[in-house]
């Protein structure tokens, strides 16, 4: 039981170790970027958004269109 609590306190800390230093390599945007791309996903959110919304009107009149047509 010992060991077992020994190899997992070593794993952990070797993990720990790996982690900081993958973190050190890691490239991070600078804030020109994160604003930019930022933009980009509100744009695309809201872009996406109002098309669903139109496909939406688009098919709910149609299915209405039909239903009305077969309830007659």
């Amino acid at each position: 039981m010992a060991a077992d609590v020994k190899v997992w306190v070593q794993d952990t800390k070797e993990y720990v170790n790996d982690l900081k230093l993958e973190m050190r390599r890691v490239t991070w945007p600078n804030r020109k970027q994160v604003e930019g791309t930022t933009a980009v996903v509100i744009f695309s959110v809201f872009a996406f958004a109002a098309y669903f919304a139109v496909v939406d009107s688009v098919l709910t009149k149609g299915i209405k269109s039909v239903l009305d047509l077969f309830t007659k």
